[in-house]
Parts: structure tokens; sequence; C-alpha cells
């Protein structure tokens, strides 16, 4: 008789039906400690022939090898299942016994033949994109660790991005701010380490943080954004100048010397490139000092 199983961090659990709940409740029979996932996130149906899956109303859906259910959804073996930012692999182990232990995962990586993506190579489906792979188990490509995303946004990001978005268009700036700490920590340590993180995540994280900063009346947000466009060598987009020149004179005060220095770049870049682009930049930061001083 098959037995069912959750491949979770470095363990494996049993899964015993009828029903099994996950989230971040105590309560759930399986808790993920992680805030994209909700305290009652979703629910396992387990039979003797097969086990489903149910998102329960959560703020970020269930995924399933990188597509978001809807309703219930049957799982096959090796399926990913993803909750926030967590992964479960989903597990059919013919004829096991409850002592019965699975091989360990090497937490080797391979690249998605549809997206071009890493991901872990233990599963068969990519969990960004859900494309199957074609490779049988053990057959397949070549793997590869520590693998670097370069300048596509991380699906962590991603997620966090839209809980964000959500909230600030809601007015809720607390639970925005704690997520953009979060995602500021990952893109400080990144960069920290030498990393590339990318223009899109920076635009997008600058933006957020702008519109925080224009909320909350916290120049620290502003700051942090030119730090970013600093460290990375970027000409601020138009709708980053369009959001600094929101705020209000005592955030500009506070930012002006980040702004001089952020001018300095942008006069070396201007001279060496002499583009439209470089010189619109300019003349905005000046702006932008002028109304700081004033």
């Amino acid at each position: 008789m098959a037995r069912f199983r959750l491949r979770f961090l470095l363990q494996e659990l049993d899964l015993r039906g009828p029903v099994i709940t996950l989230g971040r409740s105590s309560e759930c029979q399986i808790t993920l400690e992680d805030p994209l996932v909700s305290r009652v996130h979703a629910e396992l149906t387990v039979s003797d022939s097969y086990v489903r899956v149910r998102d329960l109303g959560s703020r970020n859906g269930v995924r399933v090898n990188g597509t978001l259910i809807q309703g219930d959804t049957a799982l096959s073996h090796n399926d990913r299942l993803r909750l926030g930012t967590q992964d479960l692999v989903f597990l059919v182990v013919e004829g096991a016994t409850t002592q019965s232990r699975m091989p360990r995962a090497t937490g080797a990586m391979v690249h998605c033949g549809g997206c071009s993506r890493p991901f872990p190579g233990e599963s068969h489906a990519c969990p960004h994109c859900g494309a199957r792979m074609p490779f049988a188990p053990g057959n397949g490509p070549e793997t590869i660790t520590g693998v670097e995303l370069g300048d596509a946004p991380s699906w962590t990001f991603r997620l966090i991005a839209e809980v964000i978005e959500r909230a600030l268009s809601a007015g809720r700036a607390p639970e925005a701010e704690r997520m953009l700490e979060r995602a500021a920590r990952d893109i400080d340590a990144r960069m920290l380490a030498g990393r590339k993180v990318g223009a899109e995540q920076i635009i997008e994280a600058g933006g957020f943080a702008l519109r925080l900063a224009k909320l909350k009346m916290r120049p620290e947000w502003a700051k942090w954004t030119i730090r970013l466009y600093r460290a990375e060598c970027l000409t601020p987009s138009a709708e980053t100048f369009e959001l600094l020149e929101s705020l209000d004179p005592g955030s500009l005060f506070e930012i002006g010397p980040d702004l001089e220095a952020l001018l300095k770049e942008q006069n070396v870049q201007s001279a060496s490139d002499g583009s439209q682009e470089a010189r619109t930049s300019h003349a905005r930061i000046i702006a932008l000092l002028e109304r700081a001083t004033a």
C-alpha cells in the first residue's frame, strides 16, 4: 500500500489523514514559521490512494509546481508545494513501513529548461514556472550548486513585494514597513556579499521605500533608496524622481548629503556618456537639492 509524506527542510513527515492542516498557527498539524503564511493556510485530504491539497482562503495562496491552485488539487509524486516562502515536496512511498526512511536530498540545483531559473533537483517540475522536467531521476543534466539568480528577482522578493503593494495601497503602513524591512535585510546582505541585486529589483524596492518614506515621513527609507542606486551605479528612473519630489521639505533636507553624493557620481556619468538621460537626471537632482536647502 502506498504511503504519503512531505519533505520539509531536513525531515520527512508521514501524512496520516483524513485531514491535515498547514499554517502559522501552533494548532495546525504542520506549523510553518513564515510571515507570508496565513495562520491556517491550507489543508491536505489523505485517503488510501490519493492526497489532495486545498487553499483555505490564505492571503498568498498555494502553488503546486509554480501554479497557483484553485479548489482541490490532486498531488503526484515529487510535486512541490509552496506556501509563503516555504517549499514542501510531496512523496509517494510504495510499500513503505513507518520505520522506513527515504534518502536525504543532496540540495543540488538544476536549471529549468523553460525559464532557465535554478531549483532543487529532486523535484520533477520547476517551482517558478511549473515546467515539467523531461529527464528521468538520476539521469538528467549535470547539477550545479551555489547558483546565482543574477538580474532576476528572487521568488521570495516577488511574494514580499505583492504583500507590500497591497499594504501600501490599503494605507497599512506598519505592515508594509515590516515586510520591506525583511526585503531590505536580504538586499543589503546580498550587496554586502558582492552579489548582484539587479536593476528591476532595486527600482521596485526603492519605489516601495519612497512611498513608505512619504506615507510615514521617514527619510531613512529615502536614504536607503539613494544608497541602492549609488551602489549599483544606476540612474534613478523618472518614477523614482517623481517620488523623491513628492517628499516633504523636512525629509528632503535630511537626504541632502545623500543627494549631493549621488550628484557627484551622476556628474561623472554625464561627462562620460553625455546622454539625455544623464543630463535630465543631473538637472532633477540639482532641483531637489535647491528645494532641500530652501
